[in-house]
Formats: C-alpha cells, structure tokens, sequence
C-alpha cells in the first residue's frame, strides 16, 4: 500500500481544496434552498467558517453528519458524559442537531456538551474549529470520508476515529484496494468496526488499528414514556409501521398498502424519512385514495389524544418519536430498502420485539442484517407485491428469538470505550 500521502493523493487533495473555495458560492445557495423548507439550515452560519464563539477546549469530538449517524452516537455520548468527559458533536444537517439539542439539553446547559455545525472543508474553516474545541480525540460515525477533517486532524496530531463503522460490499467494491478513497482512509488514526468482516475490509485497504466493537445502536436508550403512549394507542386492528420511507418508494408502499387492505383490515403507520417530505408525501397518499389522520393534527405535543375512526393511514409527520410509532406495530417494513440508496437501521424495530422487512437493498445494513436474517428475525423481499404477500401471510419470529438476537449483539457501547482507550494508547 502507497505510504500516505502518495504524490497522487497529494494532488488529488489540492483539487479538492481548489473545488471547495471556487465552489463554497454554490455551497451557501444549497443552504439558502434548503433554508426555504427548513430555515435551520441558515441559521448560526458563522459556525460552518469555524467562528464558534466561547472555547470549550480538551473536548472529546463526536462527528454525527445527520440524524441517523447521531441515533447511533447516543449510546456512546452518554457513556462519554458517564466518564466525566466534555463533549463537542458536529453536525450537517439540521434533523441531528435538532434532537441532540433536545436529548442532550440538561448537558448543554451544565457547559459539559457542545452543538455545533461542522466546519466547511477548508483548511481555514478547520483552523478555527481547532482553536475554540482543542480535542482530544474525534469519532466519525459510520463511514463519512470528509479529505480536509482527515487531513486537518494528522496537522493538528489529533487521533480522528471511525467509530461504529461499516464499509458497504457496493463501496468497497467501488473502491478497489488502491483507489483514492482507499488511500484517504489510511489517514485515520484507526478504526472501531462492528463485524469482523468489516475489520477484513477496513484492513485490506491499510486502514489500522482496528477494534472490532458492535454495533452502537443496539445499545440505544428507549424511551419508555413514547413506548406506553404507543403501546395505549393502539388498535385492536393489525398495525404495519412503515418506518423512514425515501423518495421513490412511496408508490410501490401505496400499491402493498391496497394491497394488504383489500385482504385483511389493517391499519398502516406512514413516517417519511425527511421532514421536508411531509407535505408532498401526505398528499400523494390521499391522492392515491387513502384516509390519512396526521399525527400533528391528531394528537398533542405530549402524544395525549385519540386516533380517528376508518382512517387507513395514521402520517407520522413528527421528528424524535420514532419508538412511539414503533410500539403500535405488529410488523414493521424499513425504508431504504426499494432504493438503490439502501435500507436503513433495523435494529429499533428488533428492540422492541417488532418483526421486520425491508427491500432487497440491505448492502447498507450489511451487518446485522445477515445475522438478523439467519437468526429469522428479519427478512429482505424483492418489490411491493412481495412486501404485501409477507404482510398478508403474517409468519412472524416469536419474542423470544428475537430477544435471543439482541442479547447476542448488545453491549457495543462498553466495547467501544475500552477499543478508544487501546487504540489511544
């Protein structure tokens, strides 16, 4: 393996600081765009050129790019402030800083934890993140490839983690062993993975040390007040949640729900992936002829409130009550899947002893998709017409496998702690 940085990789690197100055104008207008449905993305600006305000230096770093990355951190974070550790997360989107603000609120008033925005990827922009957070160390969650975060962080002699991370068959097979990407990762200080297999990929491209660590999520805390109010609104009817749909799966989702209700009465829980989605996605079920009750008109902040009668849809049109929705299912179906972006996280679903089914795209989830599978706590189906055939046959795994799966997977939290402090030392 080339000793980094190759001369090729030096270059490319060069390129890639030029494209971000000449570009940064189209940066800001894609924030401004998405500022008109989400005004979040405007706000505190000065953060993304690295003007954070008062220094909170010694901090551990937790990079969170979204919401999804930032479900996953939580365990760790609060293992982190159970240490006695300050902690600084970053953030891309407005989604994960929203929630983490909440989750983490008693935190940020104590001084003990920071949210901010990551800075843009310029060597300037780096600069002042460095001078206000001083970290200790940082952890990317997942596999997020930022060149400049990389390449800022070996400057500065501050060890950057890849935490709870998984490198995609599509991506590794994209990669290669020599491609650039490749040769970028060797920058990190190490690597907490969560499945040998991910630790073989990680190594075959030079990325080292590795801990293997598990999986953060199955480690998640779950609020039992949003589970009771799940669990007290459900109906004597079948409930399927489908859970973070994306674009472009709407309609295969619409046609299984016809489907599934045309046989047997059941009652569907619809929540969108993004936020912005809410309004085009509630008007394309209606348009489709479905009776749709909108959990922001139907019930209040505290989740109180009653669900209306001969509605074939309840919208899940909220952010940060995912387990609530959850607890009413009999099954559940993960997004992602119908789309060649790939499914997401199965594993809240499983915590709460939720059968699941997603799309056949389960590269994303590789790990702990396949276990999931063999342990017939979760299946993949090809398309909608086979997504409404499971639904209707109802061969569901029993609580008890499925509890046998996660205490088989738990604990990644306390492993990934004692992998940071070897991989430190």
């Amino acid at each position: 393996m080339a000793r980094f940085p190759s001369i090729k990789l030096r270059l490319a690197l060069m390129a890639y600081g030029a494209a971000w100055v000449v570009g940064l104008p189209l940066v800001l207008l894609y924030l401004w765009r998405r500022g008109r449905k989400d005004a979040d993305y405007r706000a505190h600006i000065a953060e993304r050129f690295g003007l954070y305000g008062p220094p909170m230096r010694g901090a551990v770093w937790v990079h969170a790019v979204s919401l999804g990355e930032l479900r996953s951190a939580v365990p760790l974070i609060d293992a982190l402030l159970g240490q006695g550790e300050r902690v600084v997360i970053t953030h891309f989107t407005p989604a994960g800083r929203r929630e983490l603000t909440r989750v983490y609120a008693d935190a940020i008033a104590a001084g003990r934890l920071r949210v901010v925005w990551v800075p843009f990827e310029i060597g300037l922009c780096f600069a002042g993140f460095f001078r206000c957070f001083a970290p200790k160390y940082g952890l990317v969650m997942e596999i997020e490839i930022w060149p400049r975060m990389i390449m800022a962080c070996r400057a500065k002699a501050v060890p950057l983690f890849m935490c709870n991370a998984q490198y995609p068959s599509k991506s590794y097979a994209r990669d290669g062993q020599t491609g650039l990407r490749a040769q970028i990762m060797q920058g990190f200080a190490g690597a907490l993975v969560k499945s040998d297999l991910q630790a073989q990929r990680f190594a075959s491209v030079g990325v080292r040390p590795i801990e293997i660590t598990g999986e953060l999520r199955f480690d998640q805390p779950i609020p039992p007040a949003q589970v009771a109010a799940g669990k007290a609104l459900k109906p004597a009817r079948d409930v399927v949640v489908i859970a973070s749909a994306i674009e472009g799966e709407d309609e295969g989702y619409i046609s299984a729900i016809k489907a599934v209700q045309a046989v047997r009465d059941t009652l569907f829980v619809y929540v969108p992936r993004r936020p912005e989605r809410f309004d085009e996605v509630a008007a394309q079920l209606m348009a489709a002829g479905l009776r749709i009750a909108r959990r922001s008109n139907t019930l209040g902040p505290d989740l109180s409130g009653a669900l209306p009668q001969g509605i074939d849809v309840f919208y899940g049109d909220s952010l940060g009550e995912m387990y609530f929705y959850l607890a009413m299912a009999t099954r559940v179906v993960v997004g992602g899947g119908f789309n060649p972006k790939g499914a997401h996280n199965i594993i809240e679903p499983l915590a709460l002893k939720k059968p699941v089914l997603v799309g056949p795209q389960v590269f994303t989830i590789e790990y702990p998709f396949k276990e999931a599978e063999a342990a017939g706590v979760a299946r993949s189906v090809p398309d909608a017409a086979a997504l409404a055939a499971a639904l209707i046959a109802r061969d569901d795994p029993t609580s008890a496998q499925i509890d046998a799966f996660f205490a088989a997977h738990a604990g990644a939290a306390r492993r990934t702690l004692a992998g940071i402090a070897r991989l430190l030392a």
